[in-house]
């Protein structure tokens, strides 16, 4: 880390004013030897938080911390500043970061976000969208908190592809502490993001002001389940305030926790029709989709598969005939249907759509 970085991530003003400064300083350093240098100048009273904070004894803290847990500081000026994310006058002058922040600027980025108390639907295809993502060299961005944002990081890792963690405290903190095994997995390939110095603690309000990173470093943001007042919202409307596309998984009309999903849907943000629907806006779709997605199957997917024609077929005419569970028979269909070998149509009737299964 260095030194004069972590003061300035310190100082008590915006993000934005923070900017603006430093389009007159070529580092943190020369902005902090000016400041001493002029301390007895006659400044405005709106610079005094910043003449205020040049002492550097508890920055020194900080700074031995973050050595302590390799934490990094990358700024505006880098090259390896997530490029996205520079484009705002209000993103952070300063980043903290562990990992390999280098590799964010080659890869496209979506942003998966969601409930923290999701369904098994909301499971189901978070696991199969970052699983298949994994595939395209994707870098998956989340929060690392409880339900979607884990769920999507973990089908990442498990598949070798690289994913950006972005959290709301110090990065020597692990929170939640339960996701202290997908930290270290990240760590080792990917990266974890804070705006926030080490030492501070996962406060509340810290989560709304970090989600402007989790939007602002990807290409799309995708929102697998939200209820009606879920933070995914803010990161939603956050996006879609920078200009992003946005994306939203259908649920339940029935659920409160696809709610909020729903409402973007029926606002206008654009629908997760399966992974196609993904590649086309982050620029990666080609025509060989399909075939390149090609897999062995599991011996009952190929069974239900087997069942089916181009003439509708009725959900319990399925688990007759396959005699398959109908839990299981659900994720079955769930992942052929994003896989686009079978359409779900009107009361649970479903058909043949890709005769390239395997």
């Amino acid at each position: 880390m260095n030194l004069y970085d972590v003061w300035f991530s310190t100082i008590r003003v915006s993000d934005e004013r923070k900017n603006k400064i430093m389009d007159s300083f070529r580092n943190t350093e020369e902005l902090w030897f000016f400041l001493r240098n002029t301390k007895d100048y006659n400044y405005a009273p709106s610079v005094r938080p910043i003449l205020d904070s040049m002492d550097l004894e508890n920055v020194e803290k900080l700074l031995n911390k973050g050595s302590k847990y390799d934490i990094k500081t990358v700024t505006k000026k880098d090259d390896n500043y997530p490029a996205l994310l520079k484009n705002y006058d209000d993103s952070p002058y300063v980043l903290y970061y562990v990992g390999n922040i280098d590799k964010i600027n080659e890869l496209k980025s979506i942003s998966i976000v969601g409930s923290r108390l999701c369904s098994n639907y909301g499971k189901e295809v978070t696991n199969i969208i970052a699983s298949e993502l994994a595939a395209y060299d994707v870098n998956i961005v989340s929060g690392m908190a409880k339900g979607i944002d884990s769920i999507a990081h973990w089908g990442a890792v498990n598949n070798g592809a690289f994913t950006t963690a972005v959290l709301g405290c110090g990065l020597d903190r692990i929170y939640p502490a339960e996701n202290k095994n997908l930290y270290y997995k990240i760590k080792e390939n990917g990266c974890i993001i804070s705006q926030f110095p080490p030492l501070t603690p996962p406060f509340a309000y810290n989560f709304p002001i970090r989600n402007k990173i989790i939007s602002g470093m990807s290409q799309l943001i995708l929102v697998v389940e939200a209820a009606e007042r879920s933070g995914s919202l803010i990161t939603a409307n956050r996006a879609l305030d920078q200009g992003k596309d946005v994306m939203a998984v259908p649920g339940s009309v029935f659920s409160n926790k696809s709610k909020g999903a729903n409402d973007l849907i029926r606002d206008g943000a654009y629908i997760f029709t399966g992974m196609e629907s993904i590649l086309s806006l982050l620029g990666i779709y080609n025509k060989g989709f399909k075939k390149k997605k090609i897999k062995k199957h599991s011996k009952e997917m190929s069974k239900v598969y087997s069942v089916l024609t181009d003439t509708p077929m009725h959900l319990d005419d399925i688990i007759k005939i396959t005699n398959i569970d109908i839990t299981l028979l659900y994720e079955l269909l769930l992942e052929m249907q994003l896989e686009d070998s079978i359409k779900c149509i009107a009361g649970n009737y479903y058909v043949k759509v890709n005769d390239d299964f395997q």
